[in-house]
């Protein structure tokens, strides 16, 4: 699979992503820390000395199961195991982390069901002209043009149905919640105001959109958490997705919503944690961080200053310089066009020589006037930030996919990506109450569900 066929398919993903545990407060909500979580069994009153009468390995339980009577077969397994391994991309797991993995497919499969199950109780019914609307927004987002998406998947060992079920599992149940659970949920004028009055007092404050693994350790396996935390951290550089390696491995109540700790101030989390997190680039991942009771990874998401303007917000106008190579062509060959290239976007005179400069080069120009700064790749990013109008990017890209530069024609200040609008708080404590309310249905599904493994 080619790089670019990579980056597609993994937003075609994004576009069916699970919306469950989204939403969660943009202004600070303060954040749960690990410790909360480790005396959770104390309600359970187990003994403090006991045996175990017969060992019970999750790994080699065949991976199928039945979920109030409805099957879910070792093929469903493996095809939805496909598409995670293909929207990693080339990233290459270990079999004992395969196997994990297949497991928690499996978990993911059994809520997807119990999600269908519950809106059909309720009388939900996606019809297959909403499914195919949406599947069609997915495969037009991939936009391969050297093979179509159902041969895609069956290259990858999946296909379209598994993606089809995904998309009725989502649409199933956010219809629901849209029924029952959002009109229930309430927020007072007297939430919203002390809201404003926590932003107003940390205005200029830099605050962090984080995500966790969080792995409990003990002093006699101090040592070989902390190998399992750097194993995991080698995977995640090498491209896995962290969200996925959260759901599977974190012991913090955040592995639900794939880590996402939301936007937190430093003073909110462990000293630990707080004094590592301006030393992190958007976009980094940590090494594993000791804190009390274990370790953790923490994933910078994001950063920005309270109620301060964000140039990241900024709406730019650029042309986009592509020169595409042939198939085949070596870095020795390209290189010279490269060079060329760098050296003429940075004296060619701004937008309006971008034609005759792509031209020259044997490129092609693409113009858009309406690209938000953070929706670019945080490389480009900072470039971006400190280019004057006029100006052009570094080269970047790669000889299979094309090498471009982005000339910048004009630039619209970014507003702050906080708002004192109490109607804009009070949507934002709705949709972070909303995920909560959400992820208890879900919990409660599970405890009534009748589940057998085969």
């Amino acid at each position: 699979m080619t790089t670019m066929n990579a980056q597609r398919f993994k937003r075609g993903m994004i576009a069916i992503a699970s919306t469950a545990g989204l939403g969660l407060l943009a202004f600070g909500a303060a954040a749960q820390s690990p410790m909360d979580d480790l005396n959770s069994a104390s309600v359970l009153d187990l003994p403090e000395q006991f045996r175990v009468f017969s060992e019970y390995d999750p790994n080699i339980r065949k991976p199928t199961a039945i979920v109030n009577g409805e099957i879910i077969t070792r093929t469903d397994v493996d095809q939805r195991l496909a598409l995670v391994l293909a929207a990693n991309g080339d990233v290459q797991i270990s079999e004992e982390e395969l196997q994990r993995l297949r497991i928690q497919v499996l978990s993911n499969l059994i809520d997807e069901t119990l999600q269908i199950q519950e809106a059909a109780a309720n009388e939900i019914e996606i019809t297959d002209a909403e499914v195919e609307q949406t599947l069609q927004r997915v495969s037009g987002n991939f936009a391969s043009e050297d093979v179509n998406f159902a041969d895609y998947l069956r290259q990858q060992g999946s296909s379209q149905r598994s993606i089809e079920r995904q998309i009725e599992g989502e649409l199933a149940w956010n219809r629901l919640l849209r029924r029952y659970v959002n009109p229930r949920i309430n927020v007072s004028d007297a939430e919203v105001e002390a809201v404003r009055e926590r932003l107003e007092a940390s205005r200029g404050q830099t605050e962090y959109r984080i995500a966790e693994i969080y792995l409990s350790a003990r002093p006699d396996n101090e040592a070989q958490v902390r190998a399992n935390a750097e194993q995991i951290l080698e995977q995640l550089r090498r491209g896995a997705s962290f969200p996925a390696y959260a759901r599977q491995y974190s012991e913090a109540s955040t592995a639900a919503v794939g880590g996402d700790l939301g936007w937190v101030l430093p003073g909110q989390l462990p000293t630990e944690l707080a004094q590592v997190l301006p030393q992190i680039p958007v976009g980094a991942v940590s090494p594993p961080i000791p804190v009390p009771g274990g370790f953790s990874i923490i994933a910078m998401v994001d950063q920005r200053q309270i109620l301060s303007a964000d140039p990241r917000n900024a709406v730019l106008s650029l042309k986009q310089i592509t020169v595409n190579f042939p198939p085949g062509t070596t870095e020795a060959d390209a290189t010279p066009v490269v060079t060329q290239l760098a050296e003429a976007s940075q004296s060619s005179g701004g937008c309006g020589a971008a034609e005759a400069l792509a031209q020259s080069v044997g490129g092609t120009v693409v113009q858009n006037d309406s690209v938000q700064m953070r929706d670019l790749p945080p490389a480009l990013q900072q470039a971006m930030v400190d280019l004057q109008i006029g100006q052009s990017s570094p080269p970047f890209g790669s000889i299979e996919d094309g090498v471009r530069v982005l000339v910048l024609c004009g630039r619209e200040s970014g507003a702050p990506s906080q708002s004192l609008d109490p109607e804009r708080i009070m949507a934002s404590l709705q949709d972070s109450r909303s995920s909560r309310m959400a992820r208890n249905y879900l919990r409660n599904l599970r405890r009534d569900a009748v589940i057998e493994y085969r």
